[in-house]
């Protein structure tokens, strides 16, 4: 059977309703090879262990005619097809038990890739965990590493676009199948991951397979498994970024944490992986690098830039309100608390700080420097 064949024959299992990575591995190993499984009839196929009628008649379903049109689609969006048996199939991959049969990637996977780390957390996050999210992709990026995440809101659109101003490469899995972008307003992200060598968006599903929160978990696994380690930025205790830990424990790869603010339920999960040991403190390159043990060591650790002092022009008391707001975000009532500044001076200081373009204002009457000061 010819590479072509057989990669239509995967094709054909995953479209097939029921047939996931595990049920797969067993239809292939009950029949030895490719052709016999597709020789096989429907009753032969519902003896194989977890194959029932209803998944033996989804496989008998799927027409040559549905396997052109994927393979059409594909190709109309610019994705490629990928099987297990592909050399440049991701290794980190090819050691797990439900390791995906069929990835989808539209842009390049390159052998460097396998020098990764994960960069995940919550979708709804502070404006503390976007910039730690940033600066560890960033960091990583500049270090060497490709940075894989999973193309959502909040933290990993962040760690994504961190790697791409580092002129560094990442890889967005993707919980959905590549026809249509999600979320829609992260179009134009993928777009720039997916062009001129700088990564890929993958996906184990079919083309036209929509969001549903079922595909998470299990896209989870990818990302774990594509990297060396995972970085947890910003998570609640009930996150989906604490599944790809937990996959990541499992897949016996390094669980790195930022430690958040303790009063925020948006830290609670990051801040317990830490407490019980699951997680390595983070809080630096150097730290996550230490982590990683001996691939640590042969990385660069790209220095991080010092902190710019205080911009031109402030009187006193602008310049206490800005250094108090050097750990981050902080609302008026915190800042008149550290400085010690009463609140109506404070808040015509940080009026003063606006209108020299020194910080920014988030909803809610918080402020915080503005990026790149």
């Amino acid at each position: 059977m010819g590479e072509l064949a057989v990669t239509r024959e995967y094709v054909r299992y995953v479209l097939a309703d029921g047939v996931g990575p595990v049920t797969f591995r067993r239809l292939l190993t009950a029949f030895g090879d490719l052709g016999a499984l597709h020789s096989a009839s429907a009753g032969m196929l519902e003896r194989v262990n977890g194959v029932g009628p209803k998944t033996a008649g989804a496989i008998a379903a799927v027409t040559d005619e549905a396997v052109d049109e994927e393979f059409a689609l594909a190709a109309e969006k610019g994705v490629s097809v990928l099987t297990e048996l592909d050399a440049s199939f991701p290794p980190g991959l090819q050691a797990l038990d439900d390791r995906p049969p069929v990835l989808y990637v539209r842009g390049e996977l390159r052998p460097t890739d396998a020098v990764a780390v994960a960069v995940v957390g919550a979708r709804r996050c502070t404006h503390y965990g976007l910039e730690q999210a940033e600066r560890f992709g960033q960091l990583l990026a500049r270090a060497g590493f490709t940075v894989v995440s999973g193309g959502a809101r909040g933290i990993d659109t962040a760690a994504h676009r961190g790697a791409l101003a580092a002129g560094g490469r990442t890889i967005a899995v993707m919980g959905c199948g590549l026809a249509d972008a999600y979320p829609p307003e992260n179009a134009k992200l993928f777009d720039e991951i997916a062009r001129d060598g700088r990564g890929a968006l993958v996906a184990e599903l079919p083309m036209r397979v929509g969001v549903q929160a079922g595909n998470f978990p299990m896209r989870n696994r990818i990302i774990s498994g594509m990297s060396l380690g995972v970085l947890v930025v910003e998570a609640g205790r009930r996150s989906g970024a604490l599944l790809t830990a937990r996959r990541a424990i499992d897949q016996n790869r390094e669980v790195m944490a930022v430690p958040g603010r303790v009063d925020s339920p948006l830290s609670g999960g990051t801040n317990e992986l830490i407490r019980r040991s699951e997680a390595h403190l983070v809080q630096n390159l150097d730290d996550a690098l230490e982590a990683l043990g001996s691939v640590g060591e042969q990385m660069t650790a790209a220095e991080e830039p010092t902190p710019p002092a205080a911009p031109p022009g402030l009187d006193e008391t602008e310049q206490r309100l800005y250094a108090a707001l050097a750990d981050g975000e902080l609302g008026l009532d915190e800042l008149v608390r550290r400085t010690g500044v009463p609140s109506g001076k404070a808040a015509a200081g940080m009026t003063m700080l606006l209108l020299k373009g020194a910080i920014a204002q988030r909803p809610g009457n918080v402020f915080a420097r503005k990026k790149g000061r």
